[in-house]
């Protein structure tokens, strides 16, 4: 099982919105048993609360399910309990290398899975306001991530991991 947790500032703008494109893209392709996702955010202020109203009008949009998402903060144990700790932008890492500076998972930018990017960082639609930017960065960074993941760890058609 490969574990993938996206993680933004306070986990109802970015990092759910991740989740829910994520979780749909394995859906898509019979992946759900092989890849778990989930996502968290660096402060507590939202704990509880569902997405924020601009990620969950895009979801919708989309006709992308973020049922049962809640804000939740990110804790100790998932540098153990996941593989990819995926974050939305260069503050998010630094903030997480202070939580927790010990070796552990894969850390990355979302948008570093997309090689011809020229954005490094997905803005916080929280105080800019623009989800529909935001959603278009977090798309194309799942669809390269997801890409990234299949041949990393061989994962074919089917969505069986290739052994040997």
């Amino acid at each position: 099982m490969i574990r993938v947790l996206f993680v933004c500032l306070g986990n109802i703008c970015r990092s759910p919105m991740a989740e829910a494109i994520f979780r749909h893209m394995l859906e898509n392709e019979n992946l759900s048993p092989f890849i778990q996702v989930d996502s968290a955010g660096i402060g507590n202020w939202h704990t509880g609360k569902q997405p924020h109203s601009g990620t969950r009008n895009i979801l919708d949009r989309e006709g992308i399910s973020y049922r049962n998402s809640y804000a939740r903060q990110i804790e100790k144990d998932d540098w153990k309990n996941f593989d990819y700790i995926i974050v939305m932008d260069e503050q998010n890492i630094k903030d997480l290398e202070k939580i927790q500076s010990k070796k552990g998972p894969v850390m990355g930018r979302l948008l570093e899975f997309v090689e011809s990017s020229q954005v490094i960082n997905v803005p916080d639609p929280f105080f800019s306001g623009n989800f529909e930017y935001a959603y278009q960065l977090i798309l194309s960074g799942c669809q390269h991530l997801l890409q990234f993941l299949k041949e990393y760890h061989q994962l074919n058609e089917e969505g069986e991991m290739n052994h040997g």
